[in-house]
């Protein structure tokens, strides 16, 4: 074989070598966020997270209902009286978080400083659908 060739091969097969172990590495990470993330849940809350991908909070000023979905952005939904989507919320932590992270931050704040949260928010349409940069597995 040309020895062009093999150091083709060589730098092909580092490449996906890489590629595989960053993979691998962020699945790690989600899969690790999205157990913390199960371990703050209320049992409702994990098992709404576990039928839906998503599960609803009660701000701590207002009393309002949010539902949080799996996602990264624009996934945080403020709740009508009769539980319809009303307007989308988007804030979440500085950083390349996973899914699960970034979940339980928006928990947390929406619970325990739900007008600090707000004031950082941008208001979007509820319609908008959620986004990720990562898809559940299980």
């Amino acid at each position: 074989m040309p020895v062009a060739v093999q150091r083709a091969m060589d730098w092909l097969r580092t490449g996906l070598l890489r590629i595989r172990d960053r993979w691998l590495s962020r699945e790690e990470a989600e899969s690790r966020a999205l157990a913390l993330l199960l371990s703050w849940l209320s049992p409702a809350q994990r098992a709404q997270f576990g039928a839906f991908r998503y599960f609803d909070v009660t701000g701590s000023d207002t009393g309002r209902h949010y539902r949080i979905r799996y996602g990264t952005a624009t996934n945080v939904y403020e709740l009508d009286q009769h539980g319809r989507i009303h307007v989308g919320w988007c804030f979440r932590p500085v950083g390349r978080l996973s899914a699960g992270d970034v979940m339980l931050a928006q928990k947390i704040a929406l619970e325990t400083d739900e007008p600090g949260a707000l004031a950082v928010a941008n208001k979007f349409p509820g319609g908008l659908p959620p986004r990720s940069n990562q898809i559940p597995f299980g």
